[in-house]
């Protein structure tokens, strides 16, 4: 498999937003056919009868390789909570051999893979087996989606850290602006970017519109 693993310093930190970034900017800058893929997904509506994750849509909208929801989100739950949380609320269970069967069968449909984890780099899965685990059976080079707010220079260095215990390689970094009224913005980005030892990709600011073609205009084009 050929691609990456998008991973972040924690939950709701624009993840999604970036994967759909990257997916267009490697799609549309590099002509390459890419599969995007929320491993798995937690938090559903009812919408025209059908159960919907906004993240599977997101980045169901971003890809161009005609892939259907369920392939870009082969494995999703109701409850937006965590994921062996929302497993067992249903009934259901998370099998690891299965899940990464589906994962890799929705990745081989394009030439080149983002698959995005779940909340932070280490979310339980079921018993002995995290999305930190699920990151180094699928043995993809790491990108950290470091979410800007108070106390991200900690959170980044720490993942950073747990990416690189595992045998993985940290390959680049997204800054995305999570809090506009962050003090001290450009200060902090420096401080990351002294200290995670790999290639910032971009820094995205608190966008209106965060399409996946605004995200995009705000990575660099020569590292993609």
């Amino acid at each position: 498999m050929k691609g990456f693993f998008i991973t972040g310093t924690d939950t709701e930190i624009g993840k999604t937003c970036i994967t759909a970034g990257l997916t267009h900017a490697f799609s549309q800058q590099q002509g390459l056919r890419v599969a995007p893929v929320k491993s798995l997904a937690a938090g559903q509506e009812l919408i025209g009868g059908r159960w919907i994750n906004e993240d599977v849509q997101r980045l169901h909208a971003a890809q161009t390789l005609g892939m259907t929801p369920e392939q870009v989100g082969p494995l999703q739950f109701r409850a937006a909570c965590a994921p062996h949380i929302a497993a067992a609320l249903e009934g259901r269970s998370i099998a690891r051999t299965a899940l990464l069967a589906a994962i890799r069968a929705s990745a081989s449909l394009g030439e080149l893979a983002l698959v995005e984890g779940v909340g932070g780099f280490r979310v339980p899965l079921c018993e002995g087996w995290d999305t930190a685990d699920l990151a180094v059976d699928l043995g993809l080079p790491v990108i950290l989606v470091v979410g800007l707010r108070l106390g991200c220079i900690n959170h980044a260095l720490l993942t950073a850290e747990a990416i690189r215990a595992r045998g993985l390689a940290l390959a680049g970094w997204v800054a995305n602006t999570v809090d506009a009224a962050m003090p001290h913005l450009t200060d902090n980005l420096a401080a990351l970017d002294a200290s995670l030892d790999a290639p910032c990709w971009g820094h995205v600011p608190r966008l209106t519109d965060p399409s996946p073609a605004a995200v995009a205009a705000h990575l660099h084009s020569f590292l993609l």
